[in-house]
């Protein structure tokens, strides 16, 4: 039987793009029926994701090399490791809230643009000043993608199509992530030179650019146009972004809204911690903190971790240089191994964040990287095979939970909690708090690890996950399957 549609005599900007999913006769949960224009901003916007788990993490297999060419010291290589994070930090609410003032689309350009630049800066740097500079600003741009390309997937899809896609593109950060892996140990095998890490952001460069072109080529939110009043161009934006003949009659009506305009950049940040918004501000941001904690102090220092704890045969017989990426193919290796779990784990948050909830998937997410890193811990007081197993176990265990919920589904919702109007202020501070955490595990990861060792740290590690789920627990506001018009 076919589903009865109710048509509204006006309608709101969402309602229409809902309108193309309910009255599909294609009833199926797992059904996304889109055009091929939001298809084509949600391929866009899954590139950002990617570039920074392939960039950021590639780190760990860069860090060897520029060690050796700059002769960088233990507080070099943590102001290295940790410059691109802080870039993301300033870059999600410096920069991403900026498409709150001057448009989604405008900031979705420009921080690609800015991206491709300091690829090319990054490949040709010739000191230890430029590679600081270059990897800050390959971190702005990818700040700024953290609100700006959530906002463009959300303000332009389906309502019981978001959860499904916004996680869709984040799970290209995890295929990002193993792509680096996978780029490093391709070039570390065939270019045995001191420079071959050079070329590991030259292979970043190329799709980096193409993806700066295609963005021009789409329609900015209709969402976004009108807050700001421009309601005939949200009208021609929503006529493109649905397929529909520009001379098609298709009037829309603003949604109610007490939201005032806002008069400056800072206005945005400070009704952030108004009352009303004081318990998202804090869903948002605290959990996202606590996870970033772990997701990058495990995520970056694998490597590190698996050398400390499994003390693999070292490569002799060879120079300083051959030696290094002979060890750096061998632990990366095993870091993919353990990494293909992120991407099982964004599937299964895919699959689950509309019928289970947001909310029970961080929680119980979080649970469970508590556990996984509590079976790493324990892997240090073993010893042999069962070691190994335990280690590998545990670590798996975290990436799958980690992904299944908290590092998926704060990113989700960020995006989600706040109204249009300080929307992407809103995502932007919660990711430059979330960054505050990645900073510091970046910087101080290698200090701690050396300081009070692998187990004591990973027990650490444990309490915040626990610590994360309490947090998700009291703050809860369960976004699932909501129109985003309503939040």
């Amino acid at each position: 039987m076919n589903q009865k549609i109710e048509i509204q005599p006006q309608n709101t900007i969402q309602s229409y793009i809902d309108e193309i999913s309910t009255s599909n006769l294609v009833t199926s949960k797992y059904s996304m029926s889109m055009t091929r224009v939001q298809w084509r901003i949600w391929l866009l916007a899954t590139f950002g994701k990617f570039f920074e788990g392939m960039i950021v993490f590639m780190m760990g297999l860069t860090l060897p090399l520029l060690t050796l060419q700059f002769h960088l010291t233990e507080l070099q290589k943590g102001i290295i490791s940790s410059s691109i994070l802080f870039g993301i930090l300033i870059g999600a609410s410096a920069l991403g809230g900026l498409s709150d003032l001057y448009g989604r689309k405008k900031m979705f350009i420009i921080e690609m643009a800015l991206l491709s630049i300091c690829l090319i800066g990054m490949a040709t740097s010739h000191s230890y000043l430029s590679l600081l500079v270059f990897n800050f600003g390959i971190g702005l741009a990818l700040g700024c993608d953290y609100p700006t390309a959530h906002l463009m997937i959300s303000e332009s899809i389906p309502s019981k199509n978001r959860g499904k896609l916004v996680l869709g593109a984040f799970a290209f950060q995890s295929i990002g992530v193993l792509f680096g892996i996978l780029t490093g140990i391709f070039v570390l095998t065939y270019v045995n030179d001191i420079n071959a890490w050079r070329l590991m952001y030259i292979i970043a460069l190329i799709p980096s650019l193409a993806i700066t072109i295609a963005r021009f080529f789409i329609p900015e939110s209709a969402h976004w146009l009108l807050s700001k009043n421009r309601k005939a161009d949200a009208e021609t934006s929503l006529k493109r972004l649905l397929h529909r003949s520009q001379q098609s009659s298709m009037p829309i009506v603003d949604t109610p809204c007490d939201e005032v305009e806002l008069t400056s950049w800072l206005h945005g940040y400070k009704r952030l911690f108004k009352e009303k918004y004081r318990a998202k501000t804090i869903l948002a941001s605290v959990p996202w903190f606590i996870q970033d904690l772990g997701t990058y102090g495990i995520g970056i220092f694998t490597p590190v971790i698996l050398a400390s704890v499994l003390d693999p045969h070292k490569a002799t017989g060879g120079d300083a240089l051959h030696n290094t990426i002979a060890n750096t193919i061998y632990l990366a290796k095993g870091t993919a191994v353990i990494d293909c779990l992120l991407i099982v784990g964004v599937i299964c948050a895919i699959i689950f964040s509309e019928s289970v909830g947001r909310m029970k998937l961080q929680i119980y997410g979080f649970i469970g990287c508590a556990i996984g890193l509590l079976c790493a811990a324990i892997s240090v007081k073993l010893h042999g095979d069962y070691q190994m197993y335990m280690l590998f176990l545990g670590f798996m265990l975290f990436n799958f939970m980690n992904n299944l919920g908290p590092n998926a589904q704060t990113y989700l919702i960020s995006g989600e909690v706040f109204p249009v109007k300080i929307r992407a202020k809103g995502a932007g501070f919660a990711a430059s708090i979330a960054k505050f955490g990645a900073i510091l595990t970046a910087f101080l990861f290698p200090i701690l690890l050396h300081g009070i060792g692998v187990f004591t740290l990973l027990l650490c590690l444990v309490v915040t996950s626990l610590l994360g789920a309490w947090v998700t627990h009291k703050y809860r506001f369960e976004t699932s399957g909501r129109n985003i018009e309503s939040m």
